[in-house]
């Protein structure tokens, strides 16, 4: 058999070279701008955010956390064990038996891994990751074998020098993919990648139940966006190489779907290749719709628009977060699209087509469509709303956002006052003193813009004293409740979805039931991704007597209608409209009527061209189907309820 001295030298070789790639890894991380992280707590966090919070994500797909389970958890138990076994000598049942175990755990998930590559979906890569189930299942059932010849279940003589060859040839093959590569950026990469990336992750807050969506503010006495991939911060590069290029964020892209050029598992693998130095001639997955593979190439200090990706492709994100939901690393793609972004629009001033005028109206006007301020109030010119100068506090400030300016969204916004005033609602709004609150600034890349609106916003709304602002637009409701405290506006927010169903619970109002067709509900990216609520939305419908008829891509994976990330003001072109889509989602299941709880939507949605369903706001079919009677009759008998926690 082997010789004693070579299987110990192999292994040792084998994991000097990776700690050689690791270190070298490593380095090529830390290019990246500073980022204070937990050392000794991300390292500790970290196998709970493997098994839990990651395979949280991953279990979606069952087959394949089953796969992945047996599979990574059988290398880690066996790489474990050879050390003592093989490396050290130590011969001992307690530890050859358990070794065996974990070679035929890791053997049997790599035999799923095997069976998946065999007729792959479009979405994965190929090339090297097609030898990756054979060096799984050499590796595996080489050191099965070494352990029963070392354990003395298989004469010393078993199979001569034939198997000898054959063990070598595998344990050499098996230690360099998965040893080797994994520091050298083979297949397994991701594995050494992922782990620390999972302990230093930009977003901590996302682990244990967390949510975290609200972009990081930019100093804007600092850089202005990312320019060259030496810019992203450190752990933002580790991210980027913990990349399995599943494809999970491929296949639920809306983008990518509309065939517009972008591509976040090809857009991650560019960052890629520019923390390295190279190009992209070998990438062996889907290219951006319309661009060939070959035309990337750059460094850490090389620019990365015209070197590694398009301008377009960055424009074409909605920053819909579907492919942030959907990874099973939890790689961070919006943040990255957005820094990049940022050095677009604040250093080189080349925000596309109509982006460059909507920040002039921002600037000039305090709204996007450049509308005169003081005509902020006219769409209520004849309902007497209260005004928070007048009032000076309220149980609800309700913000009224840039949908007053836009005769289809004012309809939604006069169906909520309605509601309002049935439920005996305090409430009262900030009139001409309102501005913008950011949110196209902001995903357009204008941070000093989005912050000087903010800062407004915030003063003025320290001025007066009410429980909690509720807002129909759920873009509005994201950037007030997840992003303004970073400059001291810490609010209770809800969105008017929430609030309505919370009236309707109280039995604040009475509802008849719908008499209309089958109803879909569309859930809106900034408000179920971003912020969690997709329960209040169906639960309202139910309330009017409403079965949803759902489409395929709903809840979590709902498909985006295309108007978030400024996406309608940039305008990328694509083979598809991406509210076409969303809109031929909803006559697959025969729906009449979309029910949605976004402004923004309604709009992209209803310019889908006709026939098609009829497109309805929550609080239009809340209103249009209040007992307005029993409503009265409820608010007086109701007392009026005591001003919630104040904010100031």
């Amino acid at each position: 058999m082997l010789p004693e001295w070579l299987l110990p030298a192999l292994v040792i070789m084998a994991l000097v070279l990776f700690a050689v790639g690791a270190l070298r890894r490593i380095l090529l991380w830390r290019a990246g701008r500073p980022e204070p992280v937990r050392l000794i707590a991300g390292l500790m966090a970290m196998p709970r955010r493997y098994l839990v919070d990651l395979h949280h994500v991953v279990a979606r797909d069952k087959a394949m956390s089953n796969t992945h389970v047996a599979t990574a958890g059988g290398f880690v138990l066996s790489m474990l064990l050879i050390i003592p076994v093989h490396v050290f000598g130590l011969d001992s049942r307690w530890l050859t038996l358990p070794l065996l175990v974990s070679t035929i755990i890791m053997f049997t998930g790599a035999v799923f891994v095997y069976l998946r590559r065999r007729n792959p979906p479009a979405r994965l890569s190929k090339g090297p990751w097609m030898r990756l189930p054979k060096s799984l299942l050499t590796f595996s059932a080489s050191f099965f074998l070494l352990t029963l010849l070392a354990s003395d279940v298989l004469p010393e003589n078993f199979g001569h020098w034939v198997l000898t060859g054959v063990l070598l040839i595998g344990v050499t093959l098996g230690l360099a993919e998965l040893l080797f590569g994994m520091g050298w950026g083979g297949p397994m990469k991701h594995a050494f990648a992922g782990a620390l990336h999972l302990a230093f992750h930009r977003r901590p807050e996302r682990f244990g139940g967390g949510r975290s969506t609200g972009l990081k503010p930019v100093d804007l006495d600092g850089m202005l966006g990312v320019a060259e991939p030496s810019d992203f911060k450190w752990n933002q590069l580790l991210g980027f190489d913990a990349c399995v290029q599943c494809g999970r964020c491929e296949a639920v892209c809306p983008a990518f779907a509309a065939g517009q050029p972008l591509n976040p598992k090809k857009l991650i693998q560019d960052m890629v290749v520019g923390l390295a130095g190279g190009t992209d001639a070998h990438y062996a997955g889907s290219p951006y719709p319309g661009r060939d593979v070959g035309q990337a190439q750059g460094s850490p200090h090389q620019p990365i628009v015209d070197g590694l990706v398009s301008a377009e492709t960055l424009w074409s994100c909605t920053t819909c977060r579907a492919c942030v939901e959907e990874c099973p690393m939890m790689i961070e793609h919006v943040d990255a699209i957005v820094d990049m972004r940022r050095h677009l629009t604040l250093e080189r001033g080349e925000t596309p087509n109509k982006g460059a005028e909507v920040l002039d109206n921002l600037i000039a006007t305090d709204n996007p469509g450049g509308y005169e301020p003081d005509s902020r109030m006219n769409w209520a010119a004849d309902l007497a709303l209260p005004l928070m100068a007048d009032k000076q506090e309220a149980d609800v400030l309700f913000w009224v956002s840039d949908g007053c300016f836009d005769m289809r969204s004012q309809r939604i916004l006069r169906a909520f006052v309605k509601i309002l005033k049935a439920a005996n609602v305090d409430f009262a709004v900030l009139g001409n003193e309102e501005c913008d609150s950011g949110d196209v600034a902001r995903r357009l890349g204008d941070d000093a813009t989005f912050q000087t609106l903010a800062r407004h916003n915030i003063a003025t709304l320290g001025k007066y004293r009410f429980g909690r602002i509720v807002t129909t637009d759920p873009h509005a409701f994201h950037v007030l409740k997840n992003e303004y405290g970073d400059f001291g506006g810490h609010y209770d927010v809800m969105h008017h979805s929430t609030f309505i169903n919370e009236l309707v619970e109280q039995g604040r109002i009475q509802l008849d039931r719908f008499k209309g067709g089958a109803v879909t509900y569309h859930d809106p990216c900034y408000l179920g991704r971003y912020n969690g609520e997709y329960e209040s939305p169906r639960a309202l419908l139910a309330a009017l007597g409403i079965q949803v008829s759902e489409m395929e891509r709903s809840g979590y994976r709902s498909r985006c209608c295309g108007g978030g990330g400024g996406a309608p003001i940039t305008d990328i072109p694509g083979e598809h409209r991406i509210a076409d889509m969303r809109v031929d989602d909803a006559r697959q299941v025969e729906a009449e009527t979309i029910a949605v709880a976004c402004q923004q939507c309604t709009a992209m949605l209803e310019g889908v061209v006709e026939p098609r369903p009829e497109i309805r706001d929550l609080a239009e079919l809340v209103a249009e189907g209040l007992m307005v009677d029993a409503a009265e009759s409820a608010s007086t008998s109701t007392a009026r309820p005591s001003l919630a926690e104040e904010v100031h």
